[in-house]
């Protein structure tokens, strides 16, 4: 098989490395490879279909899909995932304690689809029974352009979101990053869940997911001229993964810089379940429906779209395994 030479943009992560570095292979295809920051390269994937192959954000590609202008089809691969009750972000002097609190306050987020803020909003909905749709979202702006039902008070903000929290111009900031503000303490501002760790662990515990923030995509045009490549793909960033993994737990020489890394990747690997980040779309189609109905509620997705339409039909049975 002769080689075809893709473009594949992505976050250098432990995950995805041996891919970037070589030590893993896609057969038949010779990347150039493209690290970069997920908002760069989920700006020029959307707006200008810029890459071949490419981790994409799994909020925009729900609103995309639902639509039917998708540029892309997903792989499940899940490149980043994150836990984000840690991502709220609150001024400490408007009486903001608990997540009820929130209710009808003007909030600040990155983009309305930003998918952080998608989990965000569906876990404070469903989980802690806020009223999302009577809050004031404030936006920096939209990656891609959305179309939001009536009734939804959705729109940009005008000024950076740092300044506006940190000057008491909104009350609280849902975002991915924590704002200057927080370190350098020139504001009232604080995180909404102090203990953010135990009350993750908590919701991990009864929902069963580990948010899902990204996934692999390769443009439509080249997975029809490749109907091979995403089986191809999938099972090579699985093999990454699984290298990522069980480099946590070599102890004759360290590969992380932490002292008691292969202990806590143990004890992490045990909480939750023996495979702490799952690829696959079977063992993830429970978590993907939500995030539909995240959107669907939030006046995203345009329509109700089952899981499996999100990604290429080849890899909805592979299994997570190298």
């Amino acid at each position: 098989m002769n080689e075809v030479a893709l473009s594949l943009a992505c976050v250098a992560t432990d995950r995805t490395r041996p891919i970037l570095d070589g030590r893993v292979a896609v057969p038949g295809v010779r990347f150039t490879a493209l690290p970069g920051e997920p908002e760069d390269i989920f700006r020029r994937a959307l707006r200008d279909r810029a890459f071949e192959v490419t981790e994409l954000s799994m909020g925009s590609h729900i609103v995309t899909t639902a639509r039917g202008d998708a540029p892309y089809v997903g792989v499940p691969v899940f490149l980043s995932r994150a836990f984000r009750h840690s991502a709220i972000y609150v001024r400490t002097d408007r009486g903001i304690r608990t997540p009820a609190d929130l209710a009808g306050r003007a909030i600040g987020l990155p983009e309305y689809q930003q998918t952080a803020a998608l989990w965000v909003r569906g876990i404070l909905r469903e989980h802690y029974g806020v009223d999302t749709r009577g809050i004031a979202w404030r936006t920096g702006g939209e990656r891609v352009a959305i179309t939001l039902p009536p009734g939804l008070d959705v729109r940009p903000l005008g000024e950076p979101l740092e300044a506006a929290l940190a000057a008491g111009r909104l009350d609280a900031l849902i975002a991915p990053r924590p704002p200057a503000c927080l370190a350098e303490r020139g504001a009232p501002v604080a995180r909404l869940f102090p203990d953010y760790r135990a009350e993750e662990e908590a919701w991990f515990k009864a929902s069963g997911f580990f948010p899902i923030m990204h996934c692999l995509a390769v443009r439509r045009d080249v997975a029809e001229r490749h109907p091979w490549l995403p089986v191809e793909l999938f099972r090579a960033f699985a093999r990454a993964k699984a290298l990522s993994l069980a480099e946590l737990a070599m102890v004759n020489v360290l590969r992380v810089s932490l002292p008691w890394i292969a202990a806590e990747a143990a004890a992490q690997s045990a909480f939750m379940g023996g495979n702490p980040w799952p690829y696959g779309f079977a063992r993830n189609r429970a978590e993907v429906a939500a995030m539909i109905r995240f959107a669907v509620h939030d006046g995203l997705a345009a329509r109700e779209i089952e899981p499996e339409a999100l990604f290429h039909p080849s890899t909805l049975d592979l299994p997570d395994e190298p």
